[in-house]
């Protein structure tokens, strides 16, 4: 590494370093896509004044683990899944990643005056479905009807309880260098899937949704002996991307990732390619970060590969001491780039 880079570098660490604070006169679709805005507005304003010390995808709650999560996806429906299966999943998934057995959900509803009864049918029905997938039931929940045309067909909130399990030890602050970091399957589906349901690109791809539940992957990877597993991350909002550089930060690390060792779909590869984006910041439903110790990864690959979605899972980079804070590229031409936290919001609604 030269001087300036080095230079460089030292810099946006210094500036990353500064604590969020939260200045924007009004709310923007960004602070709702995962990205830097989100996380200014999650840590600069909402966690201070809620008095939240520790953000996480699930609570403490002496054993269990708590969670929360709303849906607002346009279209309702789209290749692969529908809003229904996507609260499901979602949410027992935010449980999985902190290491806890999804156990029960609640179900809250905002419909549009003028929705179709038989989509909102299909959509519980969805929801029913997904819940029995995954092995929780739907204990409760609220319906409340707002005028046409102050919602978009409907919003859902989902709230899950589960237990957490005595072999996940997990922590965002627990990332060492030489850890390796694995990717659970191809990423980009699910922000491809529904972008392209939404007709307004005159594209043609045959790409659905990831959204699936989680947690026997996870479980499978509990089972694995001596594992050194050190953290789970689902990479819903801003993508994989965003998940490293959060990582990155709270252990005060680097990671490094090789482009070429990321598993995306062609569909997806050439979707993005031609609209200008990047499959590393769009969403996925079911596709998560592990990092684990660097003596343990092809036991941890072994564990996953046999599952369904996790056909493709791969080793796409390693945890570094420098530069502290930063996630960096190694891209297929052998040179190197940042690869900064979602900016913006070029997809919104997607989840």
């Amino acid at each position: 590494m030269g001087a300036a880079e080095r230079d460089a570098l030292e810099g946006i660490e210094r500036l990353r370093q500064r604590p969020a604070k939260f200045r924007d006169a009004r709310i923007t679709m960004a602070h709702g896509a995962g990205g830097k805005a989100t996380r200014t507005l999650v840590e600069g304003l909402l966690a201070p004044l809620l008095g939240i010390a520790e953000l996480s995808d699930a609570a403490s709650v002496g054993e269990l683990a708590l969670t929360t999560d709303s849906y607002v996806v346009r279209p309702l429906r789209f290749p692969g899944g529908s809003i229904g299966e996507l609260a499901v999943n979602g949410t027992v998934n935010d449980l999985a990643m902190a290491g806890a057995r999804p156990l029960a959900l609640t179900l809250s509803l905002i419909l549009e005056e003028g929705l179709a009864s038989s989509e909102l049918q299909a959509e519980i029905e969805a929801a029913a479905r997904a819940a029995r997938a995954a092995g929780v039931a739907i204990v409760g929940g609220d319906t409340k009807v707002v005028e046409r045309g102050s919602c978009d067909s409907m919003y859902l909130t989902t709230t899950g309880l589960g237990r957490r399990d005595p072999r996940a030890h997990l922590s965002p602050n627990s990332l060492q260098p030489g850890d390796r970091i694995l990717v659970s399957g191809t990423i980009g589906d699910h922000g491809t899937a529904v972008m392209l349901a939404r007709g307004q690109f005159e594209l043609l791809a045959d790409v659905e949704s990831d959204t699936r539940p989680l947690w026997a992957a996870v479980d499978a990877l509990l089972d694995v002996p001596n594992l050194g597993l050190r953290c789970l991350r689902d990479a819903t909002r801003g993508g994989v991307a965003t998940v490293l550089n959060e990582l990155a930060a709270a252990s005060g690390v680097a990671i490094v990732v090789r482009e070429t060792n990321v598993p995306v779909r062609p569909a997806v590869a050439a979707a993005c390619e031609i609209l200008g984006l990047d499959a590393m910041y769009m969403a996925n439903e079911g596709t998560f970060i592990a990092v684990v110790a660097p003596d343990s990864y092809a036991e941890a690959l072994a564990a996953l590969r046999p599952l369904p979605g996790c056909e493709n899972a791969a080793e796409i980079g390693e945890v570094k001491a420098d530069p502290r804070g930063m996630v960096v590229v190694e891209t297929g031409f052998g040179g190197r780039r940042v690869m900064d936290m979602l900016v913006g919001d070029p997809l919104p609604r997607i989840c």
